[in-house]
C-alpha cells in the first residue's frame, strides 16, 4: 500500500469558507470551494466569485469567444480518508463557463478513519452553457471514496459533461469508489445513476460491468435543439455506446483497459453528438 502523503493543514481557514480540524493521528479537512459565472453585458463571462477551498484551488485561464475558463489546482492531497470536500458553481443567464483541472484528482487511503467525501454542485441557469470537463479521478489502493454530483439545469440550459474514473494506480487493485449523479432539467428528474466498483461492491468486474477493464467514464450533453434533432442510440466504438434521454440529452458510456484509450473514446464521442 502507498503511504499518503503528509499534509500541513491549518485549524482554521474561515476567509474561503473552509474548516478543516486537524489532530495529530488523523488529520481531516473540510473545505467548499466556491465560483459563480455570469454574463459581462459585452459577449463575456465575468466571475464575480473565485473561491478556493483547502486542497481546491480555482485559477482563471484563457477562454475562448467569450467563454470563461477556469481550472481546478490541486492545493494538497486530496481526497484523503475522513476528508470531506466540496465545489460549487453557479452560471448565470447567458454566461458560458468552462471547468476542467490541471491534474488527475487521487482519492488516497488517511490515518482517519471513515470514507473521503467529494461533492460536487452545478447549477446552469436559462440560456447559460456549463462544459464539466476535469481530469480522471483515480482510486488508488486502500482508498475509500464517496463521489457525489449534482446538476441543477435551468429549461434552456446547456451542459457537457465528462467523468473518467481509473481503478488503480499502474500494477495495483483499486480501492473502494461510489460515484452518483443526479442531473435535474427544469425541476424534474434527468439522470440519477449511483455505480460502485472495487471491495465490497458486488459484481463490479464481471462480464456484465467492466468485464475486467480498469477505466470507465460517460459523456453526458444535455441540448435543448435535441428536442429538433434527437440522437438515435449506437454503438460509438466497440466499449461505447450512446444513449438517447428524454431530456433533451445524450449518454455516452463507455469502457477501456486504460485512462489514454477511455479519453480516446469520450472525445471521438463528444464529436458524434456534436
Amino acid at each position: 500500500m502507498t503511504p499518503a502523503p503528509e499534509r500541513h493543514v491549518p485549524v482554521t481557514r474561515r476567509g474561503s469558507g473552509t474548516v478543516a480540524a486537524t489532530g495529530t493521528s488523523s488529520p481531516v479537512v473540510r473545505a467548499t470551494a466556491r465560483l459563480v459565472a455570469e454574463a459581462d453585458g459585452r459577449g463575456g463571462t465575468a466571475l464575480p466569485v473565485l473561491a478556493g477551498g483547502g486542497p481546491l484551488a480555482l485559477r482563471r485561464t484563457r477562454g475562448v469567444g467569450g467563454e470563461a475558463c477556469v481550472t481546478v489546482v490541486g492545493a494538497m492531497s486530496a481526497p484523503l480518508g475522513g476528508d470531506r470536500i466540496a465545489l460549487e458553481a453557479t452560471v448565470g443567464p447567458g454566461a458560458r463557463l468552462r471547468i476542467g483541472s490541471a491534474a488527475a484528482t487521487i482519492a488516497l487511503p488517511g490515518r482517519a478513519a471513515g470514507p473521503a467525501h467529494y461533492e460536487i454542485r452545478l447549477t446552469v441557469a436559462d440560456g447559460a452553457t456549463l462544459r464539466w470537463l476535469p481530469e480522471p479521478l483515480i482510486s488508488a489502493h486502500g482508498s475509500e471514496l464517496l463521489m457525489t454530483t449534482r446538476v441543477e439545469l435551468a429549461p434552456t440550459a446547456r451542459l457537457v459533461l465528462r467523468e473518467e474514473q481509473i481503478l488503480g494506480r499502474t500494477g495495483e487493485s483499486p480501492g473502494h469508489l461510489t460515484s452518483r449523479l443526479t442531473v435535474h432539467r427544469a425541476g424534474r428528474p434527468l439522470l440519477d445513476q449511483e455505480l460502485a466498483y472495487g471491495p465490497g461492491a458486488p459484481g463490479w468486474d464481471g462480464g456484465a460491468v467492466l468485464g475486467g477493464h480498469r477505466a470507465v467514464g460517460q459523456l453526458l450533453v444535455v441540448d435543448p435543439s435535441y428536442d429538433t434533432r434527437p440522437v438515435t442510440p449506437r454503438h460509438l466504438a466497440e466499449t461505447a455506446v450512446l444513449t438517447p434521454l428524454t431530456g433533451p440529452a445524450a449518454l455516452v458510456t463507455a469502457v477501456a483497459p486504460d485512462a489514454l484509450h477511455l479519453r480516446r473514446a469520450l472525445d471521438a464521442a463528444a464529436a458524434a453528438v456534436g
